[in-house]
């Protein structure tokens, strides 16, 4: 029986493919939200093309672990017991960001109400929609694949930027939604590249303690839904984000450097059984 052919360089295949997929399914979500359809409907699409990433990976699997089960692999990326201060902590550093931030925006803002959403059901809704179209679809093949993968070769850290930077590119037909033009889209640009890099370096400390996707999903969730349920200017709050969310980065690279960012870690090397 013929074993598959690997993949000379799996992480740039599947930045490539995930980049395929997203952009027809994003074009989707502005047709279906330009034709009128209902608002549930733009976001059941808008959740779909998030998954792009995850699509990318289990068509790639194949070429990149072959004999491998995909199902294996991801319940592998579970298997991990939570360390309950790894995730205690990940979660009030962000909570204590979060207020920060809004104690920011609430003493610069001229609308009536901080906040975006004004009801209990709408604020779950948008928690779940929020998971659904970001974290559940997206940390499976940018951190569970493609940051350990890059990890087999360079540092925790440096591997972290390389991803978050291309990571951060994927968002690229986002950001001509928000009607930004010039300096202002720029200034946008420039702060949520800053955002989503000191993220993902914060994702790869936290879960490189734990070795469970569940980690960098919290911490995904967290990012997410804490910037959209804020009512102020979306530039703002991205840069007090790209501000607060680096300084933590730093200070996680002073903190621990050796074990957490620089040094080469050991990968947990799970045998996901042959088929």
């Amino acid at each position: 029986m013929n074993r598959e052919k690997q993949l000379n360089k799996p992480v740039a295949s599947f930045i490539v493919l995930t980049n395929i997929i997203f952009l027809p399914l994003f074009f989707i979500v502005g047709a279906v939200s330009m034709l009128g359809f209902p608002a549930w409907v733009v976001d059941v699409m808008f959740c779909v093309s998030a998954w792009s990433s995850t699509f990318a990976f289990a068509a790639l699997f194949k070429k990149i672990y072959p004999g491998q089960s995909f199902i294996q692999f991801v319940k592998g990326k579970f298997k991990n017991q939570l360390k309950m201060s790894v995730v205690l902590t990940s979660i009030m550093i962000q909570i204590f960001l979060f207020l920060v931030i809004l104690f920011l925006v609430s003493n610069n803002s001229e609308v009536d109400s901080i906040f975006s959403i004004s009801s209990w059901g709408m604020l779950i809704y948008f928690f779940f929609k929020t998971l659904l179209a970001g974290p559940l679809g997206e940390e499976l093949g940018w951190r569970g694949f493609a940051q350990i993968e890059l990890q087999k070769k360079h540092s925790p850290l440096k591997a972290s930027i390389i991803i978050g930077f291309w990571w951060g590119m994927w968002h690229l037909p986002i950001w001509f939604t928000y009607g930004y033009l010039g300096i202002d889209l720029i200034k946008f640009i420039l702060f949520f590249m800053i955002a989503i890099i000191s993220t993902k370096i914060i994702m790869t400390a936290f879960y490189n303690l734990n070795q469970n996707l569940i980690i960098p999903i919290i911490i995904h969730q967290f990012f997410n839904f804490f910037i959209g349920i804020i009512n102020g200017n979306l530039i703002d709050l991205i840069m007090y984000n790209a501000i607060f969310y680096l300084v933590v980065a730093v200070l996680i690279i002073v903190i621990n450097p050796k074990k957490v960012l620089y040094g080469k870690e050991e990968i947990d090397v799970i045998d996901y059984g042959l088929q």
